[in-house]
């Protein structure tokens, strides 16, 4: 889509570091992604059960700069070679972001080229435009609806063109990311517990336990999934807490939120009209939602993209594909330091 208009863009490096992952990589338009790497700080947080802010800020510190180093020479380009920088800017950890644009601002000032600083939310929303549409498969153009979730977000958005958006339903609690997280934490599983409770679930009988379907009993696109985490508090606290349990419950849990989150993307698509949807963010990598995605667009009529797997979870390649659009459509931002740890995605100007 970048490539389609505007003037010839060289090598755009992408920046992402918004919470516990430093992700850089190199998009071209016309050439597409050309190297990218991720560091994840799993192992580091894994003690304390959470993200720690100021731990995640150091260690974007101590790993930025190799980072985008080795991402230069897998790309066999210079530093000189670059014609942009992307960084995320919002929204995220304050001091996490604030390594990212640092570095972001200050090598595009030496280089004097272009600075660009992203929304999250939309690099998640852009990713799928990472990805070649197989053979017969129309690729990926507005509008359309996405579902962006991960452990900070559950967001349902309209998108009638790149840059303008509507949020259509928001979590009015915990995200879902951040209701598996604390549901595998209360059963004891290993930090990152989402990844691990689905992990867990495939052995589960998912007739063992059903679980609530929070707010889709009742019109609108909002989510709450504090109630479903209270739900399997009482179950797990109830039962025996063998691991044959703790497997039906954490399949009986993951079964609700994947049929609540579908439950919803199937009401947006319908109120906007649209037939075309996004799923990202890191519960867009879960299998149980992409296969009833896919079962239902085919059932209904639409279609479902999704970004690979790699580019579910943050990384630099969404935020250098975004940051590469917006450069083509002249939105630059300015020589300042400045980050949102808050942004309203519909607040971002439209790409012409």
């Amino acid at each position: 889509m970048a490539d389609s208009k505007g003037p010839v863009i060289g090598p755009v490096l992408g920046i992402e570091s918004s919470c516990d992952e430093t992700g850089v990589a190199v998009y071209q338009p016309g050439r597409g992604l050309l190297a990218h790497a991720l560091y994840s700080q799993i192992a580091l947080h894994a003690e304390y059960g959470g993200v720690v802010p100021e731990l995640a800020s150091r260690d974007h510190v101590r790993k930025l700069l190799p980072l985008l180093r080795q991402t230069l020479a897998d790309a066999g380009l210079a530093v000189p070679d670059l014609s942009a920088v992307a960084y995320t800017a919002g929204p995220g950890l304050i001091g996490a972001l604030l390594v990212g644009a640092s570095v972001a601002r200050s090598l595009a000032w030496a280089l004097e080229v272009p600075a660009i600083g992203v929304h999250h939310m939309e690099g998640h929303l852009l990713a799928p435009l990472l990805e070649e549409p197989a053979p017969g498969i129309e690729p990926l153009a507005p509008p359309f609806v996405a579902l962006l979730v991960s452990g900070g977000h559950s967001l349902l958005v309209g998108v009638d063109r790149i840059g303008s958006y509507t949020i259509l339903g928001d979590t009015l609690d915990d995200a879902a990311g951040e209701a598996f997280d604390k549901t595998a934490k209360l059963m004891g599983l290993p930090y990152p517990g989402g990844p691990a409770l689905a992990k867990l679930a495939e052995t589960g009988d998912p007739k063992a336990y059903r679980f609530s379907r929070p707010m889709t009993d009742r019109p609108g696109l909002d989510f709450s999934f504090s109630g479903l985490k209270t739900q399997v508090l009482m179950a797990w606290r109830d039962s025996n807490r063998n691991d044959f349990t703790r497997a039906n419950i954490a399949r009986g849990f993951e079964e609700a939120i994947v049929e609540t989150l579908a439950i919803k993307c199937r009401r947006a698509l319908a109120q906007t009209g649209y037939k075309r949807l996004v799923v990202s963010g890191g519960v867009g990598a879960n299998k149980r939602l992409r296969a009833q995605l896919v079962e239902a667009g085919q059932r209904e009529g639409f279609r479902t993209y999704f970004p690979r797997l790699a580019f579910c979870t943050d990384n630099g390649a969404m935020i250098a594909l975004a940051g590469s659009i917006r450069l083509a459509a002249g939105q630059t931002t300015g020589p300042e330091i400045r980050v949102q740890p808050r942004w309203d995605l519909q607040t971002l100007p439209e790409v012409a």
